[in-house]
């Protein structure tokens, strides 16, 4: 065994595979992991019964140490699975549910247990809470006296997330722009098993460990996807910064569209809701987890949300360095607060490009002459704020430019498919299509379908300025009055709290993932996370709103269900 999981902790740990070899190495990574399972078979914690016979259980637990109860039941609710049921009616803004600090699992309450020691010795374990939780989760899930066994005893046996996908459904998923991140997150977590295999099995701090003589694959790809689907941030008990926790009973909520309504009371020490809109009695309790991608629903919450208002498709952009004007365009953009070459998004909503998009195209198509208009003289340093802004075109030129570019690359995109979207319907119209498949059919579907709107809103685009051209309509120019001067923070985007034309917060984030794990892309021996969660993801911050620290929900139950991936700042 100890010869297998050091194969393939070395295979994990090897560069990066080159362009067009993922799909190999992810075949040979799997092949690997499935032959360690079957040696493991039989090893695994199970428990008796079916998780529903728990719910009882939960709930007693929940009222005995603070939690409130008496507002909702757990109830099934078929495809959406399991979620939260009014017993009552409940108005908009009620607070309906709180949960205690001493019912969450976190990092610290790690600490303080049985995997202490190793924790404080072991320096992955401490550069990752995510990792840290998830063996926190097994550790005590093994013990039948662990004050939270009627929570882990009510998570879910197995999860819809991709690393539980067979190889060919993984397969369904090829051509998409989701499929890296798919890929990343299987050899990610691979890693991080072989790494802790052999740390238990020689790390003295570790012999006194459950774990140590029954640590299956099976057993950490649960953990992984709980912790994955469920984790949040909330403050430390002194608010001086935030830690990862578990919050039992809340993350049986199921997702909806709508605002965040879940926050931390540092007064009374406790993570509390309040209702998202009215329910009567029985209908179900949604909360919303936050403005995911169905990429991201899909990859670390396992469901995908049909309604998504958020919904985006990854868009990789640069200017090349051998390009004549990369100095000059480089300099433009950094002045903007863009990278010369950065992932941006296409959401499926009008309009399909973002003020941070619509900024990098402008510079993107422009021309020497219109460089140097926002690069030197009086009024370059103002233009800079204009260009997220649609209202002031570089020029006509410049517009037409930008706007046949992305009809043209998302029309290229699209290509890259293996199936038209009338395929993916017809998968998707046939009764005996698996779950595992039909999520993977379906999100291959709305990426096609959100570059489709983005190549003909870009065409559109296109034709109307070729229009405003030859009819010879005057330019737009800002004047002094304008707003784009008045509030030059929050031109480009209202929701932004920078003082810089464009915020990237976002990507900014997205480029600090790849530097969050000592050992990450096989710089050292361990596993990598890429970021804060076991899935590669890091948090997005939440701007405070009400007088608790606002946060977004985590994770239900099956359908629209097992929550937010990354951690949210609560």
């Amino acid at each position: 065994m100890l010869s297998c999981i050091s194969e393939l902790l070395q295979k994990c740990s090897s560069a990066a595979p080159s362009a067009g070899k993922e799909w190999e190495e992810y075949v040979q990574i799997r092949g690997l992991v499935e032959k360690i399972r079957k040696k493991q078979k039989g090893l695994s914690v199970v428990f008796e019964g079916s998780r529903s016979d728990h719910f009882s259980s939960l709930t007693s637990w929940a009222q005995q140490n603070g939690a409130s109860c008496d507002g909702f039941t757990v109830a099934d609710f078929g495809e959406e699975g399991y979620g939260l049921k009014a017993s009552r009616d409940i108005k908009a803004e009620d607070l309906f549910l709180w949960v205690p600090r001493k019912m969450l699992m976190t990092v610290e309450s790690a600490q303080n247990s049985v995997l202490g020691p190793l924790h404080s010795q072991d320096r992955i374990l401490q550069a990752m809470a995510n990792v840290t939780l998830a063996l926190h989760l097994l550790c005590e899930r093994c013990d039948p006296a662990s004050f939270w066994q009627p929570y882990i005893r009510s998570l879910p046996e197995e999860y819809d997330t991709p690393l539980f996908y067979q190889q060919d459904t993984v397969a369904l998923l090829m051509g998409t722009q989701a499929v890296q991140d798919v890929l990343s997150q299987y050899k990610n977590t691979a890693r991080q098993y072989a790494y802790f295999y052999k740390l238990l099995q020689t790390h003295p701090a570790a012999s006194k460990l459950p774990l140590k003589d029954s640590f299956t694959f099976d057993d950490y790809r649960w953990a992984v996807s709980s912790v994955m689907t469920r984790q949040n941030q909330i403050p430390t008990e002194d608010g001086s910064r935030v830690t990862l926790a578990l919050i039992p009973l809340w993350d049986m909520c199921n997702h909806t569209n709508g605002l965040i309504t879940t926050g931390y009371n540092l007064e009374d020490d406790r993570c509390e809701c309040v209702a998202l809109q009215d329910y009567k009695e029985n209908q179900q309790i949604y909360i919303f987890y936050g403005t995911r991608s169905n990429a991201e629903f899909v990859i670390h919450n396992g469901f995908f949300f049909q309604d998504n208002n958020h919904d985006r498709v990854k868009i990789k952009l640069g200017v090349s360095k051998s390009e004549r004007l990369y100095a000059m365009k480089a300099e433009v953009l950094a002045r903007a607060g863009l990278p010369a070459s950065c992932v941006f998004a296409l959401h499926g909503n009008e309009p399909p490009i973002s003020a941070q998009l619509l900024a990098f195209l402008r510079v993107f198509c422009m021309t020497e002459e219109e460089l140097k208009e926002f690069l030197v003289g009086d009024g370059s340093v103002n233009r800079i704020f204009t260009l997220g802004n649609s209202d002031f075109p570089v020029s006509w030129d410049n517009e037409i430019k930008l706007w046949t570019f992305l009809e043209t690359r998302a029309a290229l995109l699209l290509k890259s498919y293996r199936t038209t979207t009338q395929e993916d319907r017809a998968l998707l119209a046939r009764p005996d299509l698996a779950l595992h498949a039909r999520l993977a059919v379906q999100l291959r579907l709305a990426e096609k379908s959100i570059l489709e709107r983005a190549s003909a809103s870009g065409r559109s685009q296109r034709l109307h300025f070729l229009q405003q051209q030859r009819e010879g309509v005057a330019l737009p120019r800002p004047q002094e009055g304008d707003l784009a001067f008045l509030d030059r923070d929050r031109v480009l985007d209202p929701d932004q709290d920078a003082k810089l034309p464009i915020i990237l917060r976002q990507l900014e984030e997205a480029d600090r993932d790849q530097d969050q794990d000592p050992l990450l892309n096989g710089k050292g021996a361990g596993p990598d996370g890429e970021g804060a969660g076991p899935d590669g993801e890091e948090a997005e911050p939440v701007q405070v709103q009400t007088d608790r620290v606002p946060g977004s929900v985590l994770a239900p139950e099956g359908g629209p269900g097992p929550g937010p991936a990354p951690p949210r700042e609560l």
